[in-house]
């Protein structure tokens, strides 16, 4: 059978995710439908067409979907899931608050954060803050997926030509209803789709500092900016910078981490960067365990003197 993947979108454009996610998926089965549900649609969906190695992009538009809540998409994904073998979707916010309905209303048991397919029934996802990989099977009949992004090198974006089918939206009762959204507005790549991040820890010592050593390094690399848990926390940034375990997983082509002692949560969220960059005046900060470059010195010294060096 088939695989489904929900697309991840703001009604008017695909978010990259989708891209890794269908990766997943065509290790699954060869033939992928991917489910555009919300509100003025088309753009998404015709993106969506364009994805290589998708079948079929089957599009419903309705306002009751606008907004992603869980239970008008569960119920579209359920009306359905009878006709696929898997259900995937990227392990993001969206993901995580959608899934586990669908999982639960068909009975069988969600696997979450998976890394790698072994095979269309067994899969590893990371356990321990990522310190250890489980490999599971699942006998289900359907298997709902949630997809780690930064484990499937994504699919190409262009050059499929997937046909679409249009479908009515499905009727649904709900308790719930949508009150607002507030959007973080910047001109920097989105954390989760950068190439470059910047990050600093609680060794910056305050947000001060923070825009005053992070701020221009980023600027000059044109990197997305990110922190380590303590650093959230003591009110440097806001909880959107948040990289680790209980933040954003990430994988950017070059990772610089500055004043980030490596606690085994920020680990989990980084340590599959491509390359890591860790400065620190600390030579025993467990960080300098998964970085390629390693520089011992004090960052206000050091990080003012390599923003000065970059043209």
């Amino acid at each position: 059978m088939a695989a489904l993947v929900i697309a991840e979108h703001d009604n008017q454009s695909l978010k990259a995710a989708t891209l890794n996610a269908v990766a997943a998926a065509l290790q699954c089965s060869p033939e992928v439908d991917v489910l555009v549900a919300g509100s003025g649609v088309d753009a998404a969906t015709s993106a969506a067409t364009k994805i290589a190695g998708v079948r079929k992009v089957i599009q419903v538009d309705a306002a009751s979907l606008a907004d992603q809540l869980a239970e008008p998409l569960a119920a579209q994904i359920l009306s359905i899931a009878n006709s696929y073998s898997h259900i995937l979707a990227p392990a993001t916010a969206n993901g995580k608050n959608v899934l586990p309905r669908v999982a639960a209303k068909l009975d069988v048991a969600q696997l979450s954060d998976v890394t790698k397919v072994v095979s269309p029934d067994t899969f590893e996802r990371p356990i321990y803050a990522g310190n250890a990989i489980a490999t599971v099977q699942s006998a289900d009949p359907v298997k709902v997926i949630t997809v780690r992004t930064t484990g499937f090198d994504p699919v190409a974006a262009s050059g499929g030509s997937a046909a679409v089918e249009k479908q009515a939206a499905t009727e649904f009762s709900s308790s719930s209803s949508f009150v607002g959204r507030e959007l973080t507005k910047s001109d920097r790549p989105e954390l989760t789709a950068a190439k470059i991040i910047v990050s600093g820890g609680r060794g910056l010592g305050s947000g001060e500092k923070y825009q005053e050593i992070i701020a221009p390094l980023a600027d000059k690399l044109g990197a997305a900016l990110g922190a380590s848990r303590a650093a959230v926390d003591a009110g440097y940034v806001p909880n959107d910078y948040q990289v680790g375990q209980t933040g954003k997983i990430v994988a950017p082509q070059l990772y610089v981490a500055v004043g980030i002692s490596g606690a085994i949560q920020h680990l989990a969220g980084m340590k599959d960067s491509k390359v890591i960059v860790a400065i620190n005046k600390d030579p025993e900060a467990p960080i300098f365990s998964v970085a390629d470059y390693g520089l011992v010195a004090d960052l206000n010294t050091a990080v003012p003197e390599l923003t000065n060096l970059l043209a």
